[in-house]
């Protein structure tokens, strides 16, 4: 008696292509309802995730500031030989603004007309306000001083937005970014569940393997991104700032439109060795098509990368 064909012993098994879609459309329907429970409950915590996810904003520009402080005080000339010096050291300097928060602005005056306008005794020798029309000012005669504030009250670090309406679609986006990672379990389940459907019972137990390890992957990416990678890839981009002579004024709706886009693509690139793998175990493709097939590989983390990283490819 002829063994039966695999077609044969899995012939009650078989979708057509009209429920293959009938499936989809109930795993996305599915995923859409997740979503929209997990967005409506982001709106309750929205307000302080907002302000979590300002933090590293605020501290890489903290960070620019304070570096830059110290080179505008380390490179300070005086105007003239034997000039007025910095009235504070260097030492003092830095002291206060990596161990006491400070920051400061570097300004010039006539010591003896501040003196002046405070209602102190000039010196003796102070020339009065000269309305004579061959008056002149003399830049020579000007100190520097340093005005001090707490970094934590510069408005340089402060972030801003420019319309009414703005702050509305920041605490959407926020609600938004939450019911993402919070809908993701669901997503995933939903996701998984429309591959099996189209597998072979044999083959369906890769399914039930990986969705945790596929869930898992997904929420270390989003916490490697926004914990540990946020950082560096803001101390990078500022750089270019200091390289440029640019002040960052930054608006925390394009921040928030990247935080938003890059743990979501660092949760989804850490599904690419368990895709590969569950590819590999149901016979798609094997190890040597993989090592054969590298540079398309590369080529197409590429244009990805560069689509999922706001605001162009070149960034």
């Amino acid at each position: 008696m002829p063994r039966p064909s695999d077609d044969d012993l899995f012939q009650t098994s078989t979708m057509t292509f009209g429920e293959h879609l009938e499936e989809l459309r109930t795993c996305l329907i599915r995923a859409a309802a997740g979503l929209a429970v997990a967005v409506f409950l982001g709106f309750f915590v929205a307000r302080p995730v907002v302000h979590l996810i300002e933090d590293p904003l605020r501290r890489a520009l903290g960070d620019y500031y304070t570096k830059r402080a110290l080179e505008t005080a380390a490179a300070w000339q005086p105007r003239v030989a034997d000039g007025p010096e910095l009235p504070y050291s260097q030492n003092e300097i830095r002291d206060a603004v990596e161990k006491h928060g400070m920051s400061f602005e570097l300004r010039e005056v006539h010591a003896d007309r501040l003196a002046r306008v405070l209602g102190r005794e000039p010196a003796a020798d102070t020339p009065a306000p000269n309305d004579a029309a061959g008056a002149t000012f003399d830049t020579e005669a000007l100190v520097p001083v340093l005005l001090w504030q707490p970094l934590s009250r510069d408005a340089r670090v402060s972030i801003t937005t420019l319309s009414a309406q703005e702050a509305f679609g920041i605490y959407v986006k926020a609600a938004l970014l939450v019911g993402i990672v919070l809908a993701s379990p669901w997503i995933f389940y939903q996701l998984w569940t429309f591959v099996a459907a189209g597998l072979y019972v044999h083959e369906k137990k890769w399914v039930w393997t990986f969705l945790p390890i596929s869930i898992g992957l997904f929420f270390a990416g989003v916490f490697i991104a926004f914990f540990f990678v946020f950082d560096f890839v803001l101390d990078y981009l500022l750089q270019f700032n200091a390289w440029l002579g640019l002040d960052p004024d930054p608006r925390i709706s394009e921040w928030l439109g990247f935080v938003l886009v890059m743990p979501i693509g660092f949760g989804l690139g850490f599904q690419l060795p368990l895709v590969m793998l569950f590819l590999e175990r149901i016979g798609v493709f094997d190890v040597s098509a993989y090592v054969s097939q590298w540079k398309f590989a590369v080529l197409a983390i590429v244009v990805v990368s560069a689509i999922l990283t706001p605001a162009d490819p070149y960034s």
